[in-house]
């Protein structure tokens, strides 16, 4: 179908140019490198004052080309003591987080964490070290140079904070210990330099390695963790041999000895009360579970005891079932098991488990179980830098967690992402938004963090799929997936892949949404009778975002006919998406240009509907005036 337009079209890409190799663009370079640790810990539990001692000897590798002269550590549990940099935080932005708010500055001494630094060495040779609210600066007895191994030896003494954020004891469902951040743990260091950001209370960042922890604690606790039990005949709980086969030491407290390796962390918890279950996921990793069984009401809308605990029961094989999902749509994942652990404030990732509170109705306990073992692709294998680019952890996941919640539930039916556009407008209408690269900790509301990190995060997949094609999205997350696991991307590392699998170029893309507040609006200006029974159309770009256009058109027939507007900087197009629809391809778009006119041929009493995006994956701030002819 012949068509004509006031803008000038282009009609050579430039796709002779002499592209980069897969490999330059996507993958880690030979250039690339990252920092390696190994840790060994020893823990003494004191279940009655709910401290612990530990032995920590940490094997550091300098894979950097840089002589490190200093490290840094965090020390998470000094967050939870008033007037720490969380307190102040919490009481002074204008929207707390709801589990923080003023608790911690009316904490008392038996009610504050805290981790206290006894003695530390480098290579058998004591060391100094500074300690400044979480963050551990250490003076090191000799440079640590390149490709250097460093053996750091330490013991400390904790108090495990009352339960807040993440970590705690005693949360409101009586769990006795959340154990997340709970140890000294080195700070990242990379091309960028080290990475000691306190802890005000968002995301995380550390180098990936092996754990080796062994936990001694009074023998009527179960202990649950994100790593592998070593030694379950010496603790003889959950698992199937008999008792006879069992060798249980004499004594008050019993060894837990877990394993972990390649992971940038490891969380436990532990209660007298936690029942464990398990369950194969076909051809995937080995399932535990560890709830109560006799769960504490923590409000007036809580299900009856026998629900919650039937839902629980019914939770590993829709856990599973997820996991089929994301093995075969996303990569596998990559561990031998997974947990899923009662505790925590509500629902936490860490790579091999997570902490979620159970006290919930089925669908919401799904929903935050499949969140958060989506994570372990996103926060665990995949582990970008949490503080800096939240948006790729937290946006990744969000997006898919929306598409398995609706294989499990709708059957696959329609796209469960449409109706999350509606936190990203409200943010936008009430004037509040700020950029997705701000450093997690350092937005002004936790409003902004919360649409920036997790629903513009999504919108960024959902949105890109309209721009390349969702096949091409799911390759990409695929590739980005294979070719970063145990290694620590940043966005623009994502871009190329992308790039590279839809022949475009998408800078622009990344710099609109990530980099910028601006919006997309988008309109059907004008539908006119034209000269020789054809129709001319101006749509109009009134936001400052631009976009190519997927146009439909339905006649008073019923057919549908698509036309697609490219823009010009993308240097490339989508492939048509839905090739039982006839598609028309017209001149691209220049973005400086306002408005974009066409003819088609078909008359204009002929045509009974116009509608820009008709799948409503682009993020149209305004889409009253998406349709023609406009309703009233």
């Amino acid at each position: 179908m012949p068509t004509s337009t006031r803008i000038t079209p282009l009609l050579i890409f430039l796709f002779l140019l002499t592209p980069l190799t897969d490999k330059a663009v996507s993958q880690p370079g030979p250039g690339y490198w990252q920092q390696a640790v190994d840790y060994t810990m020893e823990i003494d539990m004191h279940v009655e004052t709910n401290r612990f001692d530990g032995h920590q000897t940490l094997v550091y590798t300098n894979n950097s080309p840089d002589t490190l002269d200093r490290v840094f550590y965090h020390l998470f549990f000094n967050a939870f003591q008033p007037n720490s940099m969380m307190d102040k935080r919490s009481r002074t932005i204008d929207d707390p987080d709801r589990r923080v708010r003023d608790r911690i500055y009316h904490y008392d001494e038996t009610e504050i964490g805290f981790q206290d630094i006894q003695w530390m060495t480098q290579n058998g040779a004591e060391i100094d070290f500074t300690i400044k609210g979480t963050i551990m600066e250490v003076h090191l007895a000799e440079p640590i140079a390149p490709g250097e191994e460093v053996v750091f030896e330490m013991e400390f003494e904790a108090q495990v904070p009352y339960q807040t954020r993440r970590s705690g004891r005693d949360n409101l469902e009586g769990i006795r210990f959340s154990m997340a951040q709970w140890y000294p743990k080195i700070a990242a260091y990379d091309e960028r330099g080290w990475h000691p950001n306190p802890y005000i209370g968002r995301e995380f960042h550390a180098p990936f390695g092996n754990f080796d922890i062994t936990i001694h604690i009074d023998r009527d606790y179960v202990v649950a963790s994100g790593s592998i039990l070593q030694n379950p005949q010496e603790v003889g709980f959950g698992y199937e041999e008999s008792e006879s086969d069992l060798n249980i030491p004499d004594g008050e407290k019993l060894s837990w000895n877990f394993r972990a390796e390649n992971v940038h962390d490891v969380m436990w918890a532990a209660d007298p009360d936690y029942t464990h279950t398990t369950y194969q996921v076909p051809d995937g990793p080995l399932l535990r579970f560890f709830y109560q069984t006799d769960p504490v009401a923590t409000n007036a809308e809580d299900e009856d005891q026998a629900q919650l605990l039937e839902n629980w029961e019914r939770l590993p094989e829709y856990t599973s079932r997820a996991f089929e999902y994301m093995n075969e749509n996303y990569g596998r994942y990559p561990y031998d098991e997974y947990v899923v652990i009662q505790g925590g404030d509500g629902g936490m990732e860490y790579t091999m488990g997570t902490l979620i509170t159970g006290n919930r109705n089925f669908g919401s306990l799904v929903g935050v179980t499949v969140h958060e073992l989506i994570h372990a692709w996103y926060e665990g294998v995949v582990a970008n830098d949490e503080t800096t680019e939240q948006w790729i952890d937290e946006g990744f996941t969000v997006y898919l967690s929306a598409l398995v919640m609706n294989e499990l539930f709708n059957d696959g039916e329609g796209d469960p992402m449409v109706s999350r556009h509606q936190g990203y407008f409200n943010i936008v209408n009430a004037g509040i938004e700020e950029p997705m690269h701000i450093h997690a900790d350092h937005y002004h509301r936790n409003s902004a963090y919360s649409v920036a990190s997790y629903t513009k995060g999504a919108i960024f997949l959902h949105q890109l799929g309209y721009i390349v094609g969702d096949d091409v999205l799911k390759r990409g997350l695929n590739r980005f997936y294979e070719e970063w696991k145990f290694k620590h991307p940043k966005g623009r590392d994502f871009l190329r892949i992308m790039e590279r699998e839809s022949g475009m170029v998408l800078d622009w893309y990344y710099e609109y949404w990530i980099e910028t507040t601006r919006t997309i609006d988008y309109g059907v200006s004008s539908v006119e009778p034209a000269e020789n029974g054809q129709t001319e159309i101006t749509l109009e770009r009134i936001g400052l975002m631009p976009m190519p256009i997927d146009l439909e058109v339905e006649l008073t027939d019923g057919s549908i006919i698509h036309y697609y507007i490219p823009m010009r900087i993308m240097w490339g197009e989508k492939e048509n998406e839905n090739p039982g629809i006839e598609r028309h391809t017209l001149p691209d778009w220049p973005w400086v240009f306002p408005e974009y006119d066409f003819l088609i041929d078909i008359p204009n009493e002929d045509i009974a509907r116009i509608e820009i995006d008709p799948t409503r994956r682009m993020s149209d701030v305004d889409r009253g005036n998406n349709e023609w002819p406009v309703e009233d």
